[in-house]
C-alpha cells in the first residue's frame, strides 16, 4: 500500500480505496438501485453503549446543579489553546447550541439538536458550522467528568442556554432527554448540490419567490443553517434577504415575532469572525489529516485565535457589550445609518456611517482598543422589512417583553425536535404547556378492554375499515422529531380528518361508529381506534388459521382543537403510503423511495417494513379498496400468500402502462392479479426479495404472523413514550 510489494504475488492485500470515503460501495455500479441503508443507519452495532444502556435511568444519577455550575465556570474560563473573545465563551456556546438546533426543519422533522448529530459529517464540516468543533472540544472535560449521565446532545444544547443565563438573560427553562446517535446520518437529504455554498438558484423554482424552495429543505444554500449573511446568493439586498429569512424560519416552525426575537437576541452576544482569508484555513474537520485530530479551519497564516479567527468571513461584533444580555443590538441597528463595506476576508457587511468611539465594541484581545461594529444583511432585514421593523419597535418599547419572547423562542428552537413534554427530563422543565409541544391529556386506563373489543366486534365495521383507520392514525408518527402517531386521536381533527390519504368519507363513517363506543365505555377514542385495528388484525389471523391476541396498553388521550396547531400538522400529511398502495400524485421520487422515507420516519427496520407490506396487502387494506398487489385468493386473511405468489416463477409480470402491471399465469396467459411498481419492487430488489423469500417459505407461515404482530404493535405504540 505504501509502494512496496506486500503479500502473495507482490500485491497489496487490502482493496485500494475500499475502506475510505473515496472507495465505491457495491451499489455504486448501479446508481438507480434502491438503497435501503436509511433503514439501518442507527443499527445497534454502531452503538458502543450496548442494548441494555438506558439514558433516562443514567440521567437520574446526574447532579444537574453541579453540571450547570461547571458550565457557568467554563463560560469565563478562557483556555490557552483556544482563548475566549473578551475572556468569555458565551458567544461560542450560544452558537454551538444554535447551530445544533438550527438544522431542524418542519417538513420531515429531520435535523435539529436532539441526537448530537453535530459531531458527525456532514454537519461537523458545514461551512456554517466553522469552529463549532472548538466548542465541542471545550466541552469535553465536562462530558468526561459526567460521562454516561449526560449525552452530548443534551450537553451541547444546555451549554447555549447556560451561556445566555451567564450573559444575563432569564431563560425559560430546559428539558434534558436527548439521546446520542453514533453514526453519521448520511441518508438525510440536505440538497442536491455537489459543492458547499453553491448558488441557491437550484433550490428554487424561482429564487425571487422563497416559497418555491425545494421541500423538505429549509436553508437557502448547501452548508448553511438559515440564510446567507451577505445576502441572497451573497449579494446584499436587505428586503430580498428578509423574504428568505421569513420563509426559512417558517420552515423551522417560527413566526415573524419569533424570527425577529431570535435574530436580535442571537446577535446580542458574540461576534462575526473574518479577519483573514478563508483560503488560508486548513481543511474542515472531516477532510483534515490525522495530525489535526478532528479539528478544522485553522488559520495556517496566522495564530488562528483571537483577532486572527476566520469563520463567516464577516468581521465584527453587533453590540457595544457583546458578552452581556441587553438592548444593544436595537440601539446599534436603529441608532445609526449603515453602509456596505467589505471585511478583511472580502465578505459584504454593513458598517455604521458614523459612530462615537464609546459606542464601539472593544477588541477581543485588547480592551483598550476599539473596533467597528457590523450588521449582516439578515440584521438589516429587520430594519428594512416593514413587518419585522414593527416587531422590533414593539420590542424596543418593552425590553422585558423582548427578553421573554426571545427566551421562549430560544426554548422552542432548542426543544422543537425533542418531542412531547412527557419526554423532558430534569428539574427545569417549564410547567406551562406550549401548543408546539402537541400536548395530549392523560387517557383513562381503568376501563374493561374486553368489553370495548366486544362492542367493536358487534359494530358491523369491516376488517379493512378497522385496520386502515388504526394504521392511518398511527402512521403519522415521525421518529425524527417525535411528532404524530395514534396518541391524541388527532385523525378526527383538522387538518388530518380531511387528508386525501385518510379517505375522509370512510374515516367519517368509522369514527361515527367508534366515538359512541368510546363514550359508552369510558375509553379514549385514541385507544378505541387502536383496539379496533388490533381486533381487525386478530380476525385476519384467525381467518388464516392462527390464534393471535395482540398486546395492548390503555392510556392514550384525546387531544382537542385547542391543543392542536393545525398549521404545523400540515407537513405531516402523507403524500404517499406504500403500505396501503397509494400515491397522491406522480413525483420525481419513486414510490419505493417514498416508502423507505416513510418507513424510516416511523422507526421501522427493513424486515419490519417488508412484513407489514405483505400483511397489509393480504388483509385487503389498500387505499380506496384497489386490488393492486393483493396476490391472494383469500383477501382479508393474514397469510403469507402475497410473498408466496410474488416470488413464484409460475407467473410473468407485464407492464400495462401508467405504472401498472398484470401478473399472468405463465402457462395459460390468464391474468391473475394486477400490481403497481411498489408491489413488484419486493420481488425485483435483491435485498427485499431475500426478506420476501424468508416469509414465503412453507415453514414460516407462523413466523410471518408473529413478525407482523410485533411490527404492527410497534407502529401502534411508537408514540407511547410512557411505555419506554
Amino acid at each position: 500500500m505504501d509502494g512496496n510489494d506486500v503479500g502473495t504475488g507482490g500485491k497489496c492485500p487490502v482493496m485500494h480505496g475500499g475502506l475510505t470515503e473515496s472507495g465505491n460501495s457495491v451499489t455504486s455500479w448501479w446508481p438507480k438501485s434502491l438503497n435501503l441503508d436509511i433503514l439501518s443507519q442507527h443499527d445497534l452495532k454502531t452503538n458502543p453503549m450496548g442494548p441494555d444502556f438506558n439514558y433516562r435511568q443514567e440521567f437520574e444519577k446526574l447532579d444537574v446543579e453541579a453540571l450547570k455550575d461547571d458550565l457557568r465556570a467554563l463560560m469565563k474560563d478562557s483556555q490557552e489553546w483556544w482563548p475566549a473573545d473578551w475572556g468569555s465563551y458565551v458567544g461560542m456556546f450560544a452558537r454551538v447550541a444554535w447551530h445544533a438546533a438550527g438544522s431542524y426543519r418542519l417538513a420531515d422533522g429531520r435535523g435539529g439538536g436532539g441526537t448530537g448529530n453535530q459531531r458527525f459529517a456532514p454537519l461537523n464540516s458545514w461551512p456554517d458550522n466553522v469552529n463549532t468543533d472548538k466548542g465541542r472540544r471545550l466541552l469535553w472535560p465536562i462530558k468526561k467528568k459526567y460521562g454516561n449521565k449526560i449525552s452530548w446532545a443534551d450537553l451541547m444544547i444546555l451549554s447555549g442556554t447556560i451561556a445566555y443565563e451567564v450573559a444575563g438573560l432569564k431563560t425559560f427553562g430546559f428539558g434534558f432527554g436527548r439521546e446520542d446517535i453514533w453514526h453519521p446520518e448520511k441518508d438525510v437529504y440536505w440538497g442536491a448540490e455537489k459543492e458547499w455554498l453553491a448558488a441557491s438558484d437550484n433550490r428554487y423554482d424561482d429564487v425571487a419567490d422563497p416559497a418555491t424552495m425545494e421541500n423538505p429543505l429549509a436553508a437557502v444554500q448547501m452548508g448553511l443553517i438559515y440564510v446567507n449573511p451577505e445576502g441572497v446568493n451573497g449579494q446584499p439586498d436587505p428586503q430580498k434577504t428578509a423574504e428568505q429569512v421569513r420563509e426559512t424560519f417558517k420552515r423551522m416552525a417560527m413566526d415573524d415575532e419569533e424570527t425577529a426575537a431570535l435574530t436580535a437576541g442571537g446577535h446580542t452576544i458574540g461576534k462575526c469572525h473574518g479577519n483573514g482569508l478563508a483560503e488560508n484555513l486548513s481543511p474542515d474537520p472531516e477532510a483534515a489529516g490525522p495530525e489535526y485530530q478532528g479539528i478544522g479551519w485553522m488559520n495556517t497564516k496566522g495564530r488562528s485565535i483571537g483577532r486572527d479567527t476566520v469563520v463567516s468571513g464577516i468581521e465584527g461584533a453587533w453590540t457595544s457589550n457583546p458578552t452581556q444580555w441587553d438592548m444593544g443590538w436595537f440601539d446599534m441597528l436603529f441608532g445609526h445609518e449603515w453602509e456596505l463595506k467589505k471585511s478583511p476576508a472580502g465578505a459584504w457587511q454593513w458598517m455604521p456611517v458614523d459612530i462615537k468611539e464609546e459606542d464601539m465594541p472593544a477588541d477581543v484581545e485588547d480592551p483598550s482598543m476599539k473596533t467597528m461594529p457590523i450588521m449582516t444583511d439578515a440584521d438589516m432585514a429587520m430594519k428594512v422589512d416593514p413587518a419585522y421593523n414593527a416587531i422590533c419597535q414593539k420590542f424596543m418599547a418593552d425590553p422585558a417583553y423582548f427578553a421573554d419572547t426571545f427566551a421562549r423562542a430560544w426554548f422552542k428552537l432548542t426543544h422543537r425536535d425533542l418531542g412531547p413534554k412527557s419526554r423532558y427530563l430534569g428539574p427545569d422543565v417549564p410547567a406551562e404547556d406550549l401548543i408546539w409541544q402537541d400536548p395530549i391529556p392523560a387517557g383513562p386506563t381503568g376501563y374493561d378492554v374486553g368489553a370495548v373489543k366486544a362492542k367493536i366486534a358487534e359494530s358491523g365495521l369491516s376488517l379493512a375499515e378497522m385496520i386502515s383507520t388504526a394504521w392511518d392514525s398511527a402512521r403519522t408518527y415521525r421518529g425524527s422529531d417525535m411528532r404524530g402517531g395514534a396518541n391524541g386521536a388527532r385523525i378526527r381533527l383538522a387538518p388530518q380528518k380531511d387528508w386525501e390519504a385518510n379517505e375522509p368519507e370512510r374515516l367519517a363513517k368509522v369514527l361515527s361508529v367508534l366515538e359512541p363506543i368510546a363514550a359508552a365505555t369510558s375509553a379514549s377514542l385514541a385507544d378505541v381506534i387502536v383496539l379496533a385495528g388490533n381486533l381487525g388484525v386478530e380476525q385476519a389471523a384467525k381467518a388464516a388459521g392462527h390464534t393471535l391476541e395482540l398486546p395492548f396498553a390503555p392510556g392514550r388521550g384525546d387531544a382537542t382543537d385547542e391543543m392542536t396547531d393545525a398549521e404545523s400538522f400540515e407537513p405531516l400529511e402523507p403524500l404517499a403510503d406504500g403500505f396501503r398502495n397509494w400515491m397522491k400524485q406522480d413525483y420525481v421520487v419513486s414510490a419505493e423511495e417514498l416508502m423507505l422515507d416513510r418507513a424510516q420516519l416511523m422507526g421501522l427496520t427493513a424486515p419490519e417494513m417488508v412484513v407489514l407490506f405483505g400483511g397489509m396487502r393480504a388483509m385487503g387494506t389498500n387505499h380506496g379498496g384497489t386490488a393492486h398487489g393483493v396476490f391472494t385468493e383469500t383477501a382479508g386473511a393474514l397469510t403469507n400468500d402475497v410473498f408466496v405468489n410474488l416470488v413464484d416463477m409460475g407467473y410473468t409480470w407485464v407492464p400495462t402502462g401508467g405504472g401498472l402491471y398484470e401478473i399472468r399465469d405463465r402457462r395459460t396467459g390468464e391474468v391473475k392479479w394486477t400490481a403497481t411498481r411498489m408491489d413488484l419492487v419486493f420481488g425485483s430488489n435483491s435485498i427485499l426479495r431475500a426478506y420476501a423469500e424468508v416469509y414465503a417459505q412453507d415453514d414460516n407461515a407462523e413466523k410471518f404472523v408473529a413478525d407482523f404482530a410485533k411490527a404492527w404493535t410497534k407502529v401502534m405504540n411508537a408514540d407511547r413514550f410512557d411505555l419506554k
